[in-house]
């Protein structure tokens, strides 16, 4: 199980390594690149609306490789997952910018773009399942939030090379090739992750399937597509959390507060720092008191803590911006850590990774492709302080509350839950 979970934890990191480093990027250089005749603001948008295309192909990443995770087994998804994204990440940084090809370049970044998503898309219903099918029932929730570990690595990696470039560039150098460096990182990250996932064996609950589904999307839309419904806007809320904290905040601090974006790398990675080092220990208060009760927690908690967040970010004081992200990042982490159990756990196994994975991509189109649009555009019809974004995550929150209050508890042993291998819901018709 360890060799395992640490296998997953490489891999999600890497493959959130490659959609993260995107979206540090579009905060800080591919509007002016990209969309130069734009003006700062539209420019900033525009560069957010290649960001959320990424969002869009998750689902679809999710069908393509949902349905060779149950047809063909969970481990082939996380090669094949792999490559697309670490390939189109590369290729990011090699794309010549407006200024060279002209309407090219932004062409060619949203292609790519969506190559990522869908590569993610696949990825994190692979990791999570091969480890969560492997996993002791006792122990699920743990061993699976090894994965959910990933992004948060991924996120440190992709800004701690960025904030290592932009403090020992200038301007112009970071602007003219530092930012592409990131990019091409990626692929030797990939090649990493490929040798690390080589020897991991299939997952034992694929294996005792007796009849695999002809077409799993099919039956998830027929018999499951309350669940789907439910589970997306159940997640909806820790999608918009982390990118209004990593991506929107970065943009609005840099360009509208004119905090150094060193200062405010240095501030948001702090904050995903420690929610990456709790993500275990969270996951152990889910395998003793449910997975539900956590997430309602989590939900309750982002309700009451959005408005705090933008007005501590909009002093611009290091320290309060720091702590604002992170009590949004503890709240964030507190649903999420057990998401990994959590939703497998509500699918049966003939059809679980198409629909965990569709479930969970789909939240991100509602809170992780918005978010920084809308953010961006909230900000700037309000004043110093953009309550406006305060009450767009709270609406958020609250929704997302609502959908885990018609979730049930899944944990084993915790009355009416049932093993991940069974899955919960059996029909939604």
């Amino acid at each position: 199980m360890l060799r395992l979970a640490a296998a997953s934890l490489a891999g999600t990191a890497i493959e959130f390594y490659d959609f993260f480093v995107y979206g540090t990027a579009a905060a800080l250089v591919l509007g002016p690149l990209f969309f130069p005749t734009f003006s700062p603001v539209a420019g900033t948008l525009a560069a957010f609306g290649t960001f959320g295309v990424g969002f869009v192909a998750r689902p679809l990443g999710s069908v393509l490789f949902g349905h060779i995770g149950d047809r063909h087994g969970r481990r082939p998804v996380l090669v094949a997952s792999l490559l697309l994204t670490g390939a189109s990440t590369v290729a990011v940084g090699c794309v010549p910018t407006y200024d060279t090809i002209g309407v090219a370049a932004p062409v060619l970044l949203l292609v790519l773009r969506f190559l990522q998503g869908l590569g993610l898309g696949g990825e994190w219903g692979g990791a999570v399942l091969l480890t969560a099918e492997h996993a002791p029932a006792e122990r699920r929730g743990l061993w699976s939030s090894f994965p959910q570990v990933g992004p948060a690595v991924g996120f440190l990696l992709a800004n701690g090379v960025t904030l290592l470039l932009a403090a020992s560039l200038t301007e112009a150098q970071f602007a003219q090739w530092g930012w592409r460096v990131p990019f091409w990182a990626a692929g030797v990250l990939a090649v990493a992750g490929l040798w690390l996932r080589s020897s991991l064996t299939e997952s034992p609950q694929f294996l005792e399937i007796d009849e695999h589904a002809r077409v799993p999307l099919a039956e998830v839309v027929r018999d499951h597509w309350r669940l789907v419904l439910l589970t997306a806007g159940a997640l909806a809320i820790g999608y918009a959390i982390f990118y209004a904290v990593t991506t929107w905040s970065l943009a609005y601090g840099t360009e509208r507060l004119g905090v150094s974006r060193t200062v405010m790398l240095v501030c948001i990675m702090g904050a995903v720092l420690v929610k990456g080092a709790l993500t275990p220990l969270v996951a152990l208060l889910g395998d003793r008191y449910g997975r539900r009760p956590l997430c309602l927690a989590g939900c309750a908690a982002a309700a009451v803590w959005m408005f705090p967040m933008v007005a501590l970010l909009a002093t611009g004081a290091p320290l309060l911006m720091f702590l604002g992200f992170l009590g949004a990042m503890l709240a964030f982490i507190t649903m999420f850590a057990v998401i990994a159990a959590y939703l497998p756990e509500l699918y049966e196994p003939r059809v679980r990774c198409t629909g965990a994975a569709v479930g969970y991509n789909l939240g991100g189109v509602l809170g992780g492709a918005l978010t920084p649009l809308a953010a961006t555009a909230l900000a700037e019809q309000g004043g110093r302080v953009p309550w406006g974004v305060g009450a767009y995550l709270t609406g958020i929150a609250l929704l997302s509350l609502g959908c885990f209050a018609l979730l049930p508890e899944t944990r084993p042993g915790a009355g009416g839950g049932a093993d991940v291998g069974h899955g919960l819901i059996a029909s939604s018709r």
